[in-house]
């Protein structure tokens, strides 16, 4: 099977999870500044959610640009990384609402976890389909990022009871790692 309608469909959920996601965010009654700065928890939350989609549909975007074909294990290992991607607005409410709160930060980290492992487990089902002359195989060897965004979520897990702001730092800083895409996948980028 070609990519196409699997990328088509991947990208309608994500745009489909972060309208959900806005329409969430709820304006203040009041017009003034003071209830402008109330919401400002959820807007951030919103934020940090919107960049991890959009690094998540970025990566996912180079990734199937190096893919020439999919099956349905393929198919079913993609549903699994959806499925966690669109639990992520309702954490976002969560957070935002419950910020300082360690469960619904620990469930964001929960979340976040279980997206990075499907998208782990997405690649290593693409890099199995694929033969040795790949350009998939050859680029997706090492997964040194992969690695480190799971033991960094596996801990902020914990610590978001003890800290809910060192595990909020957690978030940010493998969001940062992510924000580029790979510059190896880029290169087969079509």
């Amino acid at each position: 099977m070609k990519t196409g309608r699997l990328e088509a469909f991947s990208d309608g959920v994500l745009a489909i999870v972060i309208t959900i996601m806005v329409l969430e965010m709820k304006a203040p009654e009041e017009t003034n500044l003071k209830a402008l700065l109330d919401v400002f928890p959820v807007f951030l939350s919103y934020l940090l959610s919107f960049i991890y989609l959009g690094i998540y549909w970025n990566n996912h975007h180079h990734l199937l640009q190096a893919t020439q074909k999919v099956n349905g294990k393929i198919l079913w290992a993609n549903l699994h990384l959806l499925f966690w991607l669109s639990l992520i607005p309702f954490a976002t409410s969560w957070v935002g609402e419950n910020y300082e709160v360690s469960e619904p930060i620990a469930l964001y980290a929960f979340i976040l976890l279980m997206s990075a492992i499907a998208y782990w487990l997405l690649e290593i089902e693409l890099i199995k389909f694929h033969d040795e002359n790949s350009p998939l195989k050859k680029i997706t060897q090492r997964g040194t990022k992969e690695y480190l965004s799971i033991i960094i979520y596996v801990l902020a897990i914990p610590v978001a009871f003890f800290n809910s702001w060192i595990s909020i730092a957690c978030f940010i800083i493998v969001a940062i790692l992510w924000i580029v895409p790979d510059k190896r996948l880029e290169k087969f980028s079509i």
